[in-house]
């Protein structure tokens, strides 16, 4: 048994110098892309964005899309319904503003989830000067040069779609909240200089309006759930690249319960599971290797003696220290992008250089449950994902 140990422990330092190996280069990559000369691509945007209830902090994240440091756009919100609480929010901040925008009202969704369901009406009430569509997450809080940074790699008509991602922010804190922060910082690690490589996030997502059309992003959107896996897979079938934009890493200012932490998670590889189940087969493995060397290894200390010993110590400090060492390149490089948020990533510190070990258990929790079950309850309504095209509303308003 011991010998097993030793191997796969063997196993998990190789991959822990590779995952370092890609926190230097985030690193680097943060680096390079901020070193970059303001662009002056400048073109009419249309910047979508779906709502439903309300957020934490909702007001202040749709004034930031109002605040935007950027020449001619305009903002286009979809809601299902005009009684929606987040409708009197919206309406207060355009009398406010003078940026063009409006409200679509796109109504109940049938058979795709209601984000899918707004965006598709959205798209075609966008004004006819439009050359860039921009899409934005109703808890995202972007700062004023979003727009500009995300804008930009488009300039380059060869790019497919520019990406940002969501980095959660505490606003209290708690475990579960630090642990989702954690959970969900391996995902925005995965994102970098390897345009091939790269995935969509349809909360912070710019595609030229001839490329969306080019492609149908539209009807590929037809029955689904997920916005973001789709486009991903348009982009990938065109081998169109597409081009992570780290200034365009939003915060996603909240807190959260344990429930609400293994609602997130589990939805999101359930959701994995339904559009890249090569991406779940990896985070079931992964996950359940990791756990199960680690922990073994920490019950071995308390059983073994001489040379067994220290060998299983040095093997554990090993892992340990390689997962420490990519958890502080990986905040470091956010603090980079997200400065106004510098002290609240400050405590974030100790939480990513400690809760990386325990975020496996949760993978591996999350995996089994994708594996179990195709209900999600997203946003109030539940959805059953039979397939990557065929998404059935069950109910709504679910707590």
């Amino acid at each position: 048994m011991i010998y097993a140990f030793y191997f796969f422990a063997a196993v998990l330092v190789f991959l822990g110098c590779q995952s370092l190996r890609g926190g230097i280069n985030y690193l680097k990559f943060f680096r390079r892309e901020l070193a970059k000369p303001k662009s002056d691509f400048t073109p009419f945007c249309s910047i979508i964005a779906p709502c439903r209830g309300l957020d934490a902090d909702l007001p202040e994240n749709l004034a930031a899309l109002f605040r935007q440091d950027f020449p001619r756009y305009e903002i286009v919100f979809a809601v299902d319904d005009e009684r929606d609480e987040a409708v009197s929010i919206i309406k207060s901040l355009i009398q406010e503003n003078f940026v063009p925008a409006k409200i679509v009202v796109s109504g109940k969704a049938t058979g795709e989830s209601q984000k899918i369901h707004n965006l598709r009406h959205a798209v075609l009430e966008v004004s006819g000067e439009s050359e860039v569509l921009v899409f934005v997450d109703s808890d995202a809080r972007p700062n004023e040069t979003w727009l500009e940074n995300l804008v930009a790699p488009l300039q380059d008509k060869n790019v497919g779609c520019a990406t940002g991602y969501r980095w959660f922010v505490q606003k209290r804190g708690g475990f579960s909240t630090h642990l989702r922060a954690v959970w969900n910082a391996s995902v925005a690690s995965a994102l970098g200089a390897n345009l091939k490589g790269n995935f969509c996030w349809g909360g912070s997502l710019a595609i030229r309006r001839e490329t969306f059309d080019k492609l149908n992003v539209r009807e590929a959107w037809r029955g689904t759930l997920s916005d973001d896996f789709a486009v991903t897979r348009r982009m990938k079938a065109a081998n169109l690249p597409v081009y992570f934009v780290p200034q365009c890493l939003t915060a996603t200012v909240e807190d959260c319960s344990f429930r609400e932490l293994l609602e997130f998670s589990t939805r999101q590889m359930k959701i994995t599971r339904t559009y890249a189940p090569h991406l779940w087969k990896a985070s079931l493995i992964g996950s359940f290797l990791f756990s199960a060397i680690f922990w073994t290894g920490i019950w071995l200390l308390f059983v073994l003696s001489n040379v067994h010993f220290w060998l299983t110590l040095i093997v554990l400090s090993l892992i340990f220290s390689l997962g420490v060492a990519k958890a502080w390149l990986r905040l470091k490089a956010v603090k980079l992008v997200l400065k106004d948020y510098e002290k609240k990533l400050n405590r974030q510190l100790l939480p990513h250089l400690t809760l990386w070990i325990i975020t496996p258990i949760l993978y591996f929790y999350n995996s089994v449950c994708a594996l179990l079950s195709k209900k999600i309850v997203w946003r109030g309504i539940e959805y059953r994902l039979t397939s990557a095209t065929e998404t059935e509303v069950l109910s709504t308003n679910k707590s």
